[in-house]
């Protein structure tokens, strides 16, 4: 797979709509084992294969959506200024 198509594939999996989603397509993280004895990159890779996209996939019922943003902020600090704001 060249550069310009991994970008693409990411883009695609980044773009899901999460309003139209087919749910039964998605997969449920619940379902998802690591074999912890794996190099932590084997354990990525495996977790990347099995997820199918890390962007949209179930728990249970619940389709679930992960946007990340380019920022230097924590989810802990996030987090803190949320109950902070309360």
């Amino acid at each position: 797979m060249t550069r310009i198509e991994a970008e693409n594939e990411i883009n695609a999996m980044k773009n899901v709509d999460i309003r139209t989603v087919d749910k039964g397509q998605l997969v449920d993280i619940r379902t998802i084992s690591i074999d912890e004895n794996l190099p932590l990159e084997e354990r990525i890779m495996d977790f990347l294969q099995k997820i199918r996209n890390p962007y949209c996939y179930r728990v249970g019922k619940i389709a679930v959506k992960i946007e990340y943003e380019d920022t230097d902020i924590t989810f802990e600090q996030r987090f803190e200024k949320i109950l902070a704001n309360g």
